[in-house]
């Protein structure tokens, strides 16, 4: 019966000692997952960081714009009296051009009645 006890103790021993590497295998790969974790994240907040500081430069170009299209914009306005005179101007020279296209034909008339006048000398 010492030789049973002693195998079940010897068995017991090697359960233990296998238990025990099962454990430690197992709070290794746990520890190792978590670093990996660790590091993920630590690389995720650094690229936040930076994503960050990205977005702080397009912001101040962005505020740069706002400024540069308000100035555009209160300079714009001082061209609409302008753009009324051409407007104002071009809609003259397009009557203009109509009085002067209907002189040409009214000249073009009187030398034709000259010329016929001419060649035709009343008697």
């Amino acid at each position: 019966m010492a030789a049973v006890k002693e195998k079940e103790v010897e068995i017991q021993d090697e359960l233990a000692d296998s238990l025990n590497d099962l454990f430690t295998s197992v709070s290794t790969m746990v520890k190792g997952e978590l670093q990996g974790a660790n590091n993920l994240m630590e690389l995720m907040e650094k690229m936040n960081l930076k994503v960050a500081e990205e977005y702080k430069g397009f912001g101040d170009v962005a505020s740069g714009l706002r400024v540069f299209v308000e100035q555009l914009k209160s300079k714009s306005g001082s061209f609409d009296q302008y753009v009324q005179q051409i407007d104002a101007i071009e809609r003259q020279v397009t009557e203009f051009e109509a009085v002067i296209s209907m002189l040409d034909n009214y000249v073009s008339l009187l030398e034709s009645k000259v010329q016929s006048v001419y060649q035709h000398p009343p008697s």
